[in-house]
């Protein structure tokens, strides 16, 4: 969803400030305005007009229900936990562009090994749209969260890397016409 609605904080909430990724509490009661709500995760803006995060399990302080997905496919096999990776990392959006970072193009691998417990183990290989993108820890986490969720999933490991350096040309075509780039 991308639009704009006001919102009373049902309660104190933390966020996370965009770009640069510095957590902060917002108090209950302030009126915030709905700027993007993909991926489960929402991005607001406050009355004194900074943009900020609100992580999908805090859905409740604005009145929404948290995320769930019903789209994974049943079983813990190494291809399917790596259909459900990615189908999860599609989820993940940077809060200031409407696209997942899958069609972002900055998801550049994810391997999926057997680990001797006998879960899968991934390892994800990202990159950003901009080496000092504040938001990246936050991006990472993300991955991590989302993918450490998921039946069968052992360790889970993202590397952020800025080689090869992200451009345009790595954006599908879906994100490149979803951002008037075509």
């Amino acid at each position: 969803m991308y639009g704009r609605e006001s919102i009373i904080l049902l309660r104190d909430v933390t966020v996370v400030q965009i770009p640069d990724g510095t957590p902060s509490t917002l108090p209950a009661g302030q009126v915030v305005t709905l700027f993007q709500s993909l991926g489960g995760n929402y991005t607001v803006t406050t009355e004194r007009g900074h943009m900020v995060r609100i992580a999908g399990e805090d859905a409740d302080a604005i009145g929404k229900e948290p995320p769930y997905l019903s789209q994974l496919e049943e079983g813990t096999d190494r291809e399917t936990v790596n259909r459900n990776a990615w189908s999860v990392m599609k989820t993940v959006f940077d809060p200031e562009i409407p696209v997942n970072i899958v069609d972002l193009g900055l998801i550049y691998s994810c391997r999926v090994m057997p680990n001797d417990g006998g879960s899968q183990d991934v390892e994800v290989t990202m990159t950003l749209t901009a080496p000092g993108c504040g938001m990246g820890p936050i991006l990472q986490q993300d991955v991590e969260r989302s993918i450490g969720s998921l039946p069968g999933v052992g360790r889970v490991r993202v590397d952020v890397v800025f080689d090869p350096p992200w451009s345009r040309d790595m954006m599908s075509e879906v994100a490149k016409l979803q951002l008037g780039l075509l």
